[in-house]
């Protein structure tokens, strides 16, 4: 798994427990639709430490919290 599918797959968690839906992410990160949209369809290949730091504030969790998880064990290398 790389680095941008392992940041689509925790948001989708996340949303998951929350039961948030994008459109709620969205608003609640204050973002524009298309990046949020961008980078969970894996469209952006660098979401940036921002917009992530953006979406884990509509997420309701710190950065830490984020990127504690198993899905960013073991990723694969990238080029």
């Amino acid at each position: 798994m790389t680095v941008c599918e392992a940041i689509i797959e925790r948001i989708r968690e996340l949303c998951e427990e929350r039961n948030m839906t994008e459109y709620m992410l969205i608003y609640n990160a204050g973002m524009p639709p298309s990046t949020v949209k961008s980078i969970i369809n894996g469209r952006s290949k660098n979401p940036g430490i921002t917009n992530i730091k953006k979406i884990t504030e509509g997420l309701g969790v710190s950065i830490r919290e984020f990127y504690d998880s198993e899905v960013f064990e073991n990723l694969d290398q990238e080029d």
